[in-house]
């Protein structure tokens, strides 16, 4: 173990993305010492707050009720957002190392996780108040002590789900189910949860319960493991049907043409393309935390922030990733007699008819009022004609590779991120709060509507300009960046 472990930190420290890493785990730690306070804070103060709140004699109790709540939401949390470790095994597999402690290491690693502590930054201080409360000490212990099981098999069982998305959509059935028995009172699950969690205070010899689970768990997936420890499984051949897509209809558009073919070819045929996809998608339903709150409908600047996110999904989430997506073979790409012109032009193409349909189907928010729905288009008009080219600037500054097929979490990923992707966001996002914000402020909500509808406008009157400056700036980067694309991370 302490041999892995040192491979495993020189492996971190000698990468050429030492930087990028080390910048990105700086910001997990920040994030996790603000999020863990809070669990700390609400793991001291919550036992009064329900007492207080509710006015019941047993806050444990209540906590019980709702545990079920807790432990599937972290579920579904873990599925979009944990990021199982990864250990590259061919090194391993000629070297005399037992595959039992290899497994055994790699899933440790899984236990260290932000996923995992934060809950105990919970629990443990509630356990402590319990105490503190006169709670009885070997009932405490062996309640903490089912909550520290469960996390874990949550943390196991994320691993398997993962592996197969019949998993996560039962999950996301039955907490959707429940949710809505308990909503209109046809069934009380909570009233179940209540007496199967309080029994691991009030029967202590329960605690076998989550232990046998947590055993059971840990087992599942290091049988699943030693399974697939092999190179010869992950390069055999899937055979599978294929659904052959020329998309000969855009011939039409020449040079150009070609690019979009492939642009779609690669979403239609890729894991992490068709994930961003559906991300983008959900990006249409995001005026539905703003729009429905009357506090933020008198804040017009979070309204105006909302209705890029609406229309702009497609270009935040697909566009940040230009030119990674052609990291695989960018190298041949660029060795071929074309226009790198064209190749722009048909990224910004392809995320402008992304906004446009996007504007389309966000219709349905005329519902709120013509006041928003003039907002969204206005936002449409911004992304169109500015927010397209500031993110192809930001993709000549992006080199980070990455690998298409990968099964990775949509929003927790950090392949091909970069830094920069940072500060490229602050222009498109901040910038159109400021186009709308101060005509709006000096004057009326209609004049601002059309500052920020006419910056789109004249983004477009200036295409060309636009597209040379940012095709020189690709040109003068180019060698670095087939450079950076073509080292192995």
């Amino acid at each position: 173990m302490k041999r892995l472990l040192s491979l495993s930190w020189k492996s971190f420290t000698r990468s050429s993305y030492f930087q990028m890493n080390l910048a990105i785990r700086i910001l997990i730690i920040l994030g996790f010492i603000y999020f863990g306070g809070i669990a700390l804070f609400f793991g001291v103060t919550s036992f009064y707050i329900i007492k207080k709140a509710l006015d019941v004699e047993d806050p444990l109790m209540i906590v019980n009720s709702f545990l079920i709540y807790w432990f599937l939401a972290d579920l579904l949390i873990r599925f979009f957002l944990q990021q199982l470790p990864v250990l590259n095994i061919k090194p391993f597999l000629i070297l005399p190392f037992k595959r039992s402690k290899i497994i055994r290491y790699l899933l440790s690693r899984t236990g260290v996780s932000f996923f995992n502590i934060f809950p105990l930054l919970f629990f443990v201080p509630f356990s402590i108040v319990l105490l503190v409360e006169g709670y009885a000490i070997l009932g405490t212990l062996t309640w903490f002590l089912s909550m520290f099981c469960l996390i874990f098999m949550n943390n196991f069982i994320n691993f398997l789900i993962n592996k197969t998305n019949g998993y996560f959509y039962g999950i996301l059935a039955i907490t959707g189910t429940f949710a809505l028995l308990e909503i209109y009172e046809i069934f009380k699950i909570t009233n179940i949860a209540d007496v199967f969690f309080s029994s691991f205070y009030d029967q202590p010899y329960f605690v076998i319960v989550p232990m046998a689970l947590l055993f059971i768990s840990y087992k599942l997936v290091y049988n699943y493991v030693r399974k697939h420890f092999y190179v010869d499984g992950a390069i055999a051949k899937k055979e599978e049907k294929i659904s052959k897509r020329d998309f000969n209809w855009l011939d039409r558009f020449g040079k150009m043409g070609f690019f979009l073919k492939n642009d779609l070819k690669l979403i239609t045929r890729n894991v992490r393309p068709r994930q961003v996809v559906l991300m983008s998608f959900l990006f249409l339903f995001y005026g539905l935390i703003f729009y429905t709150q009357d506090i933020y409908r008198d804040m017009q600047g979070f309204i105006a922030f909302a209705s890029i996110f609406v229309t702009g999904g497609f270009l935040l989430s697909f566009g940040q990733y230009v030119p990674a997506w052609d990291s695989e073979y960018y190298k041949l790409m660029m060795s071929q007699n074309i226009s790198y012109k064209k190749y722009l032009e048909s990224k910004w193409s392809l995320m402008t008819t992304a906004c446009f349909l996007s504007f389309i189907l966000s219709a349905p928010y005329i519902y709120f009022g013509w006041e928003i729905f003039s907002m969204i288009a206005a936002g449409a008009s911004f992304n169109i004609g500015l927010n397209s080219f500031i993110t192809l600037y930001g993709g000549a500054l992006n080199r980070q590779p990455m690998k298409l097929n990968e099964k990775a979490k949509a929003f927790s990923n950090t392949q091909a991120f970069s830094p920069t992707q940072l500060i490229i966001t602050i222009p498109k996002l901040i910038g159109p709060i400021i186009l709308f914000y101060i005509p709006y402020k000096f004057f009326n909500y209609e004049a601002g509507i059309i500052t920020l509808a006419a910056s789109g406008v004249i983004g477009l009157l200036l295409k060309n300009q636009f597209l040379n400056f940012i095709e020189k700036t690709y040109q003068k980067g180019k060698y670095k960046t087939i450079a950076a694309f073509d080292e192995k991370q």
